[in-house]
């Protein structure tokens, strides 16, 4: 059983953040940013439900890139950590790097979006995840 809230944190410990409410989903995202911030073939995410996730401690240590076609990117600017994503055109627009929970987030990515820039160098796994090959949101 996932206890609440669920806390997690940057390396260095600057920036801390908590999500008081069970996640609503979790994803793998292919795409070349992802593979780019986090050095891996997918990113995988948790979307909290609206209004449960906050930063608690180090948000004047936050800094955010916002590129061109895509939502806000934030991270710790001490350690550089990857924190999470905002797209405020999508249904679920907080994103949080699921490597940043400190325990179980008590949920497992049931999606993998944007596999058509899938890492060449490391296959899809044939997990029945229903795959994407652009925005799961572009497709609903």
């Amino acid at each position: 059983m996932t206890e609440f809230p669920l806390t997690g944190g940057c390396n260095c410990g600057a920036v801390r953040f908590e999500v008081t409410a069970p996640l609503v989903l979790a994803s793998y995202c292919h795409c070349k940013r992802c593979q780019r911030r986090s050095g891996t073939a997918a990113a995988a995410n948790a979307h909290p439900a609206d209004g449960t996730f906050r930063i608690v401690a180090g948000e004047d240590r936050l800094r955010t890139w916002k590129p061109d076609g895509g939502g806000e990117k934030w991270f710790c600017g001490d350690c550089g950590s990857a924190l999470f994503g905002r797209n405020s055109a999508h249904g679920d627009p907080i994103g949080i790097r699921m490597g940043t929970f400190d325990g179980d987030p008590g949920i497992r990515p049931s999606v993998r979006q944007f596999v058509r820039y899938a890492a060449p160098w490391e296959p899809i796994p044939q997990d029945g995840l229903p795959r994407y090959p652009e925005s799961r949101h572009a497709a609903v």
